[in-house]
């Protein structure tokens, strides 16, 4: 995700390649990061800067934080997923601003959704200059932090979601005759479409259902099939299961790993 979103503002031109420089200490992800971003410099350990942005996995932030040069930093946006503002906080020096932040993996292709939120110290120029981040790699809305767990259930695990739907359909087109190649096209531009769809007609996604549903007919067959299963249910049940794993992980003495 990190490399995604320096991609990102590279190719938006919000920064040069020689304003930029990524820290990894793993030899064979630094000599991956020279080729793939030609003029950023590639460190094994963080030097001093204005900006950071923290893109490690969550067991890996402790120690990720206890290298940073001391005081080298005025702000620092993480995307470590269930880390709390105030946790960076205690774990960094006095004065630096905290914007903490949950992209999704559509973030990789410049479609991502991404939601953040300000720490304690984190000025309106501090959650712009994130906000600028993160837009270079799709929308980004700004929430109180208290409601970041809800969005990591909605939009950071949501394409996990539409993922499993996409593969039911492949796989039930299949069952129906299809060659799997000709029913994964179908599915894909079927759901790229409806996306469309939902983006750029303006209309709510209820209204788009009903007007593909004639009475009696073939959507109407299946979308009752749907509803018998409680598939409505099942997702509602999934944001939930996954915004309360999200609040676990950030809970004092909930797991990061």
């Amino acid at each position: 995700m990190g490399s995604a979103l320096l991609e990102g503002v590279l190719r938006s031109g919000w920064a040069d390649p020689s304003s930029c420089a990524v820290a990894d200490v793993r030899p064979e992800a630094r000599a991956a990061l020279g080729e793939r971003f030609p003029g950023v410099a590639v460190l094994s350990e963080p030097r001093p800067a204005e900006s950071l942005v923290l893109a490690v996995k969550p067991q890996d932030a402790p120690t990720a934080l206890a290298a940073l040069p001391g005081g080298g930093y005025r702000r620092v946006l993480s995307i470590v997923a269930g880390m709390t503002t105030a946790a960076l906080e205690a774990s960094l020096w006095p004065g630096v601003a905290v914007v903490r932040a949950m992209p999704n993996t559509p973030a990789l292709l410049g479609a991502g959704a991404s939601v953040l939120a300000g720490g304690s110290g984190a000025s309106e120029e501090d959650l712009s200059w994130a906000e600028s981040v993160l837009s270079s790699v799709g929308v980004a809305v700004r929430l109180p932090e208290r409601l970041l767990d809800a969005a990591t259930g909605l939009s950071g695990s949501g394409p996990a979601y539409l993922f499993l739907v996409a593969e039911a359909l492949v796989e039930a087109g299949v069952l129906e005759g299809l060659d799997r190649e000709v029913s994964r096209a179908l599915v894909v531009q079927t759901i790229v479409g409806a996306g469309r769809m939902l983006a750029e007609s303006g209309e709510r996604a209820e209204a788009l259902r009903a007007a593909v549903t004639s009475p009696g007919g073939t959507t109407a067959a299946g979308l009752r099939a749907l509803e018998s299963r409680a598939v409505r249910a099942a997702l509602l049940e999934a944001v939930s299961a996954a915004a309360a794993r999200s609040r676990q992980l950030g809970a004092p003495g909930g797991s990061m790993g």
